[in-house]
């Protein structure tokens, strides 16, 4: 059985988490290096996972260790360099969500993917939940028609991770909850769609509660510092016109004065609609001149792993699911949307 040669750029919560417990299911991949610019986490990533050999400076890493693939799950703004490296150095990539700052760093990572020849996966992992690989079996027998709206959000009460660190400086992060949270549900929602077109957009974003002193928890147990920077949005909000006179409304916040967290997509078809919320999802049809609810059973796992499929790929030299030419997509309409925010007018894409 041929090994594969596996290194981790980034040893923190969902680095350990998600990819390296993920990776550590297959007898065929071998924990090679993992690095962090904190030594204590990658040395305890190492030691917890069996990698072999720790570092703190991924281009030394790159250039010592014979790889062929990794994960790259550092703060987004080295998403882009790391991938870049990477993929000059023959290795494929699995990279965590934003693929990169913005549009113009996502377009270059694909036309180095292109040029290098290797794979290039975006961890949108919300893919390769039930509910979406449901709705997306769904949507492609066509039992919901021309779906021609859709509605997405994810708000929560108070949940800014890590305020006054790298998720709240733009300069690291690129933005706050549109960036963060929105290219889950926004992929999702074009996903669904088909990957339409984007032509323009409209938003606006909100900082409301920097300075904030109730207590924030986005899951993570990150620290705050509240000398430190915060200078994205708490609250975005917009409207994404797309071809065919398709249209998607979002909002996303951090902080917001809700009685509880929400996160929900809702499809808009002419021959049904489909609305996911709370872990719940409902089809909208009509049967016999009467308007019905579906619920589908959820209680199933999702036929396809967002790391089994990662390594079928590179095993098999096939496209992700999750293509990084969408990615680019998604973060035109992100940058649309800032650049709308601040010229307070619609911006053609």
């Amino acid at each position: 059985m041929k090994m594969l040669r596996y290194g981790c750029v980034g040893a923190g919560a969902i680095a350990r988490a998600k990819h390296m417990k993920g990776y550590s299911a297959f007898a065929d991949i071998e924990f090679v290096s993992v690095c962090d610019t904190n030594e204590k986490f990658a040395q305890e990533a190492a030691q917890e996972f069996g990698f072999k050999k720790y570092y703190t400076d991924y281009r030394e890493m790159l250039e010592k260790e014979k790889l062929d693939f990794i994960s790259v799950c550092t703060p987004n703004y080295l998403h882009f360099p790391v991938t870049l490296l990477a993929l000059e150095n023959g290795l494929h990539v699995h990279c965590e969500k934003p693929v990169a700052l913005n549009s113009i760093e996502a377009q270059k990572m694909v036309d180095a993917r292109n040029k290098y020849g290797k794979i290039l996966m975006i961890a949108l992992n919300n893919r390769f939940t039930n509910h979406a690989w449901f709705v997306k079996k769904y949507t492609e027998e066509g039992l919901l028609g021309e779906i021609y709206h859709a509605r997405c959000g994810w708000k929560r009460q108070r949940g800014i991770p890590g305020k006054g660190g790298w998720f709240t400086n733009k300069a690291l992060s690129g933005g706050g909850p549109l960036i963060d949270l929105g290219v889950h549900f926004m992929d999702l929602a074009m996903y669904f769609m088909g990957y339409p077109k984007p032509v323009s957009v409209v938003g606006a974003t909100y900082s409301k509660f920097a300075r904030n002193e109730c207590v924030n928890s986005s899951g993570w147990g990150m620290t705050s510092d509240k000398n430190g920077i915060m200078d994205v949005e708490d609250m975005a909000v917009g409207f994404i016109r797309l071809e065919n006179n398709t249209t998607i409304d979002i909002e996303f916040s951090w902080a917001s004065n809700i009685d509880q967290e929400d996160n929900y997509y809702e499809l808009l078809g002419t021959k049904g609609g489909a609305i996911y919320r709370g872990g719940e999802l409902r089809i909208i049809t009509e049967q016999f001149s009467t308007i019905v609810e579906i619920k589908p059973n959820l209680n199933f796992k999702c036929p396809v792993n967002e790391f089994s499929h990662f390594i079928d790929c590179v095993k098999n030299g096939t496209e992700p699911l999750s293509k990084p030419e969408e990615a680019v997509v998604l973060m035109k309409i992100i940058d649309g949307i800032y650049k709308s925010s601040q010229t307070k007018q619609e911006v053609v894409l």
